[in-house]
Order: C-alpha cells, then structure tokens, then sequence
C-alpha cells in the first residue's frame, strides 16, 4: 500500500475544470472581493482565511433564495457554537422546486420493478397542487402534517407541499410498527394525516 494514498484516482480534463461551477465561483469571488484565486487550493485557503466573504459569496452567487439578514457569520471563532446567516429568512422548499424544466427531478424504482420519473416542472405542478389542498384543510404556518406512507414520489410530494406552506412534516412507513407510529404522531399531534392503502415490502404487498 506504500504510496497508494499519492496517486490520484481520477483527475478531471481541463475543458471539464474549464466549465465547472466551482471554476465559475472562483472567478466570480475574485471579482466581487479583489482577490487572486488562480486554483482551488487558493479558493480553500481563501475560505478559512476570509469565512465572511467566503459565505457571502456562497449565497449570492450559489442561487440561494430568501433573505439573508446583515449578520452573516457570528461566533466564528467557536467550533462548534459558530453560527451562520442567523437572521436568514428562507423556505428550502422555494428553493428546491425553482426549476420548472423538463430534466429529471426524481426517479423511482418501486420494489414491483415499476419505475417513475418526475421532471422538476411535473414535481412542481404536482406540489403545488397537493399545498392547495393542504391550505383546504386549513394547514398554515406551524400545523403538523403527517404521512403513514413508504419512500415514493408522493411522500416526496407531501413533504415539500407542506415545507412549502410552512408547516411541520413527520412521516413513518407502513412497517414502521403501530406503537411506533403511535407514539411519533401522538407527540406531534397532525393536523392532517395522509396515508397509503398499501405497499411492497420483502416481495410482498
């Protein structure tokens, strides 16, 4: 094993660190703070040396949607007990659905072997559908929702429906056991449950 850790695996063409994000972010950060980044290991150094800018460039330049508050790194010296953007306002849900395009967002192979795929415009369509439905039943900010459901699309879907309103999300599979589930919804107290009528599991439904 003697010099293994020394070799490199795999090392990207440089039309492919040409185009990387991280290559653009770099560019960027020198740009916006005046700095000389002429590699990656610059970029690192400049992180820990430089935390602030650093964090302030992540969030700018990484899309990031929401606001960010003035302070942006408290405590930094504190590890752990540091904290970042502590008057940030964000909802990841917001974040995570802002691409409506036809690319594949998730991709589901059921344990039957049948397989489904959801772009990020139909997983879009279909979240804020089931929010309006929620916000139906009266779900606002703070409500618990709960889901008896397995890992699946629609789970995805309830999820970020409910992040999206700004409620609380709690979920348990079917095969999770009744004193189990009873006990995780019993201390959230939901105010909509949403359930399956059945599942695949070791082969059988």
């Amino acid at each position: 094993m003697s010099g293994a850790l020394d070799q490199a695996l795999w090392t990207p063409s440089a039309e492919r660190v040409e185009t990387a994000n991280v290559t653009a972010f770099r560019r960027t950060a020198e740009t916006r703070w005046g700095v000389s980044l002429p590699d990656y290991d610059a970029l690192y150094d400049w992180s820990v040396a430089q935390p602030e800018q650093f964090w302030v460039s992540v969030w700018e330049d990484g899309g990031v949607v929401g606001e960010r508050g003035e302070a942006v790194l408290v405590d930094g010296d504190r590890m752990p007990g540091a904290k970042w953007f502590p008057q940030a306002r964000l909802n990841f849900a917001q974040n995570l659905l802002r691409s409506r395009d036809s690319h594949d967002a998730l991709v589901f192979w059921g344990e039957d072997k049948v397989k489904n795929r959801m772009s990020h415009g139909e997983l879009y369509r279909a979240v804020a559908q089931f929010a309006a439905a929620l916000r139906e039943q009266g779900v606002t900010k703070g409500d618990r929702v709960a889901a008896f459901m397995p890992n699946m699309p629609e789970t995805i879907v309830a999820m970020l429906a409910a992040a999206s309103i700004g409620a609380i999300f709690t979920s348990a599979s079917p095969d999770f056991g009744v004193q189990g589930v009873l006990d995780r919804f019993g201390q959230s107290e939901p105010k909509v449950l949403i359930a399956c009528d059945g599942y695949f599991y070791g082969g059988k439904t």
